[in-house]
């Protein structure tokens, strides 16, 4: 028997700049998996950008988030990309601007339900961007101790997404 229960999946059917997906993260487990393929309809650059919604429905945007990623492109040196404070998780999901580019990911959220501990998110995930591809290893913290049950994903570009981007979410049971 698995260890992971799917308990979402999320696609988009038509062009959207955000997406919410709701009612996910709850008592039942401490560790989600979230595999992500974004695909784009911009000409634009652009980042899917993650932040938490909390128990009450609502988006945090405050300035909790903080993270790294080692990025490992093809056409240039890689580099290491820091920042405290900020109001996402940038390009969480990917960065994309050209169609029909695509991004990838596999994520895990830990403890986003707890109203005792921060959330932790450590992410793999590879983009096109420019003709260009790319991988990012990706840590970050959200510095709330506030129940969360869902999460956004948006850019500030309007209508990005498109049909073919799939959010899965998963509960990772772990047994004693």
């Amino acid at each position: 028997m698995s260890n992971l229960r799917l308990i979402n999946e999320t696609e988009v059917t038509s062009s959207v700049s955000s997406v919410d997906i709701t009612d996910v993260f709850s008592a039942d487990f401490d560790i989600y998996k979230i595999t992500a393929e974004t695909s784009s309809n911009s000409t634009s650059h652009f980042g899917a950008n993650a932040r938490l919604i909390n128990s009450s429905g609502s988006v945090i945007p405050n300035s909790i988030y903080d993270r790294a990623l080692w990025r490992m492109r093809i056409d240039t040196t890689f580099g290491e990309i820091r920042f405290q404070n900020d109001t996402n998780l940038e390009s969480f999901f990917g960065t994309l601007d050209l169609n029909p580019e695509i991004a990838t990911n596999v994520v895990y959220v830990f403890n986003p339900f707890s109203s005792s501990s921060y959330t932790f998110f450590l992410k793999q995930g590879m983009s096109l961007w420019s003709g260009f591809k790319a991988s990012d290893k990706y840590i970050g913290v959200a510095k709330t101790t506030v129940s969360c049950t869902g999460y956004n994903v948006y850019s500030s570009n309007s209508n990005f997404f498109e049909t073919g981007t799939v959010f899965r979410t998963y509960g990772l049971r772990v047994d004693s």
